[in-house]
């Protein structure tokens, strides 16, 4: 799969950078996490520099836990800490990432952040055609995004390889040799920012 980082075609999407997913303390924890935070923000930097739009992607759920997935209820139980509940110091990015006015954010309850979500139709409304993807973590959100990105047919889909992370280096690099082979190009940071100049 060719990588297009036209101006006008290509998107940052930013996955689950939140609290509850990358500090330390988090229940929710994904242990590479933290330390791709300034990985990330070098992304985002550079997107934001070459005029692509960035796409913030986050779970944000019902305190009560009504619209999380069934595996996960037991999360939300009375007396528990409510993981990434809307309105929740664990739901906000991560220090050192912030939506500006032009971003675009898109709120997700499931894995990947087509399911159930708008993005799919506002990409199309923008003229998206190519997205690169960092955040947390491989197996999961990242993954089905990616996957769900390559069934919709976006021409060219690119996951930063160490902007993005599992819960351990083996788990990331099996997922990411998986979207290989399914045509998504996983390039370093430096050689993303390089082959877009």
């Amino acid at each position: 799969m060719s990588v297009d980082h036209t101006r006008n075609s290509t998107a940052l999407l930013v996955i689950d950078m939140q609290n509850d997913f990358v500090l330390a303390d988090s229940p929710m924890r994904v242990d590479g996490g933290l330390p791709i935070v300034p990985n990330v923000i070098k992304a985002v930097e550079h997107a934001r520099h070459r005029g692509f739009p960035v796409i913030w992607v986050v779970r944000e759920h019902d305190p009560l836990g009504r619209d999380v997935e069934l595996f996960r209820r037991h999360l939300y139980a009375d007396g528990k800490p409510k993981p990434t509940s809307k309105g929740s110091k664990g739901a906000e990015l991560i220090d050192g990432l912030v939506i500006k006015q032009e971003d675009y954010k898109v709120v997700k309850t499931r894995f990947s952040a087509f399911f159930a979500t708008n993005l799919h139709s506002f990409l199309q409304g923008a003229g998206i055609d190519s997205l690169v993807v960092v955040g947390v973590q491989t197996p999961n959100c990242i993954r089905q995004t990616v996957f769900d990105a390559v069934a919709l047919d976006y021409k060219s889909v690119t996951v930063i390889v160490d902007a993005t992370a599992a819960a351990t280096p083996d788990v990331h690099a099996a997922n990411i040799y998986d979207m290989k082979n399914i045509g998504v190009a996983a390039p370093t940071l430096e050689e993303w920012c390089a082959s877009s100049n």
